[in-house]
C-alpha cells in the first residue's frame, strides 16, 4: 500500500495534487485556530463587508501559503511539508499574539473588528513579512 501512495506522489501530478491537498487542508485547520483567538467572525465580518478584517485574514493566507511555498521550493516531502506548516503557523499564531501584546493602548481585535484598516494592513503586513523570514529559514 505504501508503495502504491508513493508511486503516485513520485509522478508529478499525484504530486501537485498531494501538495495542493495538504494546503488546502492546512488553510482549513489554521484558519479555524486563528478564528478561534479572534474576538470576531473573520467570515461574518467579511460578508458585511469590513476590509480591515479582509486585510488581516488575507494576510494569515498569504502566510500560511508562502510558508508552504518555501517548504516546497526546499525539496520537502509532503510529509515534511506538513510538518513545516504547523511550525510555521504556530510561528504566526505567535507574532499574532506578540502584536496584540506589543499595542498595549488599544486591542488589535477590536481596532480590526471595528474596521481600522490602518490596523488591518499593519496586520497583514506582519503575516506577510514574518511569512518570509520563517520560508527563509527552512531547508
Amino acid at each position: 500500500m505504501q508503495e502504491n501512495i508513493d508511486l503516485l506522489l513520485a509522478h508529478p501530478l499525484g504530486s501537485l495534487l498531494g501538495y495542493f491537498a495538504v494546503a488546502i487542508l492546512g488553510l482549513v485547520v489554521f484558519l479555524s485556530f486563528f478564528e478561534m483567538v479572534t474576538k470576531y467572525n473573520c467570515w461574518d465580518e467579511i460578508r458585511k463587508g469590513n476590509l480591515a478584517v479582509a486585510m488581516a485574514t488575507g494576510g494569515k493566507i498569504f502566510g500560511i501559503c508562502n510558508i508552504l511555498r518555501f517548504s516546497m521550493e526546499s525539496g520537502a516531502s509532503i510529509y515534511e511539508t506538513m510538518k513545516w506548516s504547523v511550525v510555521g503557523f504556530i510561528l504566526l499564531l505567535i507574532a499574532y499574539f506578540l502584536f496584540e501584546f506589543m499595542t498595549p493602548v488599544f486591542s488589535i481585535d477590536e481596532e480590526i473588528a471595528a474596521d481600522n484598516r490602518a490596523v488591518g494592513l499593519t496586520a497583514m503586513l506582519i503575516s506577510v513579512s514574518l511569512s518570509y523570514v520563517i520560508g527563509a529559514a527552512i531547508f
